[in-house]
């Protein structure tokens, strides 16, 4: 369903990435683990077309190389970045609904995409009036997640989602990816993590990168 082939990416005259490749089926939740630095973000980033990079990558059998960033996430992409980003000025719940929004989803299917979040984080629907200024670092994760979800019918990429996480903020966190994994089985899950153990029990694929390279590949 995704699959990149040999995607090359250097950035101020260093390499970071170095002939990644690796294809992820339908339905798959896969792990990429790797230390600080070691080209995780950059990997994503390069599939949601934010890096300049060599190679091939295909979503379904379309070349992304030929799909401009701004509209790979109207593909079936949703993309929760690390920072996540989120408009402190609008509500829990239009911060959810934005990507719908600017892909111009008509008000009946995006009504059933937010009934989707929300029953994948019961907690959001609680928070849906509250302004995103205000909720937690933890409560913003899963905000970004909600997010993500609007668009993200074919893959969701969730890049370092349990970074900062309290245990507990964490261990609700993967409940969340549980409930997704359960309710969908048709959507690919790509996430990734500095920590192995967080995911070992979640993901079917796991994969290592290491110096831009993915070292390990396992189903």
């Amino acid at each position: 369903m995704l699959s990149l082939e040999n995607i090359n990416v250097t950035i101020e005259g260093t390499p970071v990435l170095r002939n990644v490749s690796f294809s992820l089926k339908a339905g798959e939740s896969a792990a990429l683990i790797g230390r600080n630095g070691a080209g995780k973000t950059t990997t994503v980033r390069t599939i949601m077309g934010f890096t300049e990079a060599t190679g091939a990558m295909r979503l379904g059998g379309e070349d992304l190389g030929r799909v401009p960033p701004h509209r790979r996430p109207s593909l079936g992409i949703g993309y929760a970045p690390e920072d996540r980003r989120l408009f402190s000025a609008f509500t829990v719940e239009e911060n959810i609904l934005l990507p719908g929004r600017v892909a111009r989803l008509d008000p009946r299917e995006s009504r059933r995409r937010l009934d989707r979040a929300y029953s994948v984080l019961p907690e959001l629907k609680e928070l849906a009036g509250r302004s995103a200024g205000s909720v937690s670092g933890g409560q913003g994760k899963m905000v970004a997640l909600g997010r993500a979800l609007m668009l993200g019918t074919r893959i969701v990429i969730l890049d370092e989602p349990f970074q900062g996480l309290a245990p507990v903020l964490a261990q609700r966190y993967a409940e969340a990816l549980q409930r997704l994994r359960s309710q969908d089985k048709e959507t690919t899950l790509l996430i990734t993590e500095s920590n192995a153990k967080l995911l070992d029990t979640f993901a079917g694929v796991t994969m290592t990168i290491e110096r831009g390279e993915i070292d390990k590949l396992a189903r």
